[in-house]
């Protein structure tokens, strides 16, 4: 595993159930905003249950469907089991539940 990917997972265990990051603000976190990609290919590789990727989405509050292993219906049923609000429209939330950083 690189330095990279491990300062990522880090970072990501330490969003709290209910809350969620988008790729470019975990990049941004990592000293880097340019690397939302990396985040997303790092997290999609990322085989161990016990960092909670399924709170990471997109920059607009979108699923993924590469989130195994039923794309982004699954992805919506993990978020939903945390109480992550969702808009109308079927996006996360963000004003109500974008999580502000480490402390």
């Amino acid at each position: 595993m690189s330095g990279f990917s491990r300062r990522l997972y880090a970072l990501v265990r330490q969003i709290p159930p209910g809350q969620v990051a988008t790729y470019g603000q975990l990049a941004l976190l990592l000293g880097n905003p340019r690397m939302s990609r990396a985040v997303g290919t790092a997290l999609s590789a990322c085989r161990d249950d016990s960092i909670p990727c399924h709170r990471v989405v997109s920059r607009l509050g979108g699923l993924s469907n590469a989130f195994a292993p039923f794309g982004r219906e699954s992805h919506r049923l993990l978020l939903e089991l945390e109480a992550v609000p969702f808009t109308p429209e079927g996006y996360v939330d963000l004003s109500r539940c974008l999580w502000p950083g480490p402390a």
